[in-house]
């Protein structure tokens, strides 16, 4: 089933990049948005890891590192506004 779909406020730099990339193609504007829409939906779906796994994949392969952290201090008291 057709549908028809409107998108406003589209930037008049990508309205200019789409008509040339129709153009190159041989299609017009609404063609190959279309093809756009079904490349890029028909994309395999991403694998699922949580967002830590995904950066520790990419930062992993640079070997570790040690931090050195700072010494804790004992919270001091509240001042005391009696007078």
């Amino acid at each position: 089933m057709a549908t028809t779909m409107t998108i406003r406020n589209i930037d008049e730099q990508l309205k200019k990049r789409l008509r040339v990339q129709a153009a190159m193609h041989g299609r017009s504007m609404e063609d190959e948005a279309r093809d756009i829409l079904r490349a890029a939906l028909s994309a395999s779906p991403r694998s699922g890891q949580s967002l830590i796994e995904a950066i520790r994949a990419r930062v992993s392969p640079l070997g570790e590192v040690d931090l050195v952290l700072a010494p804790r201090e004992a919270i001091r008291n509240p001042p005391e506004f009696d007078t």
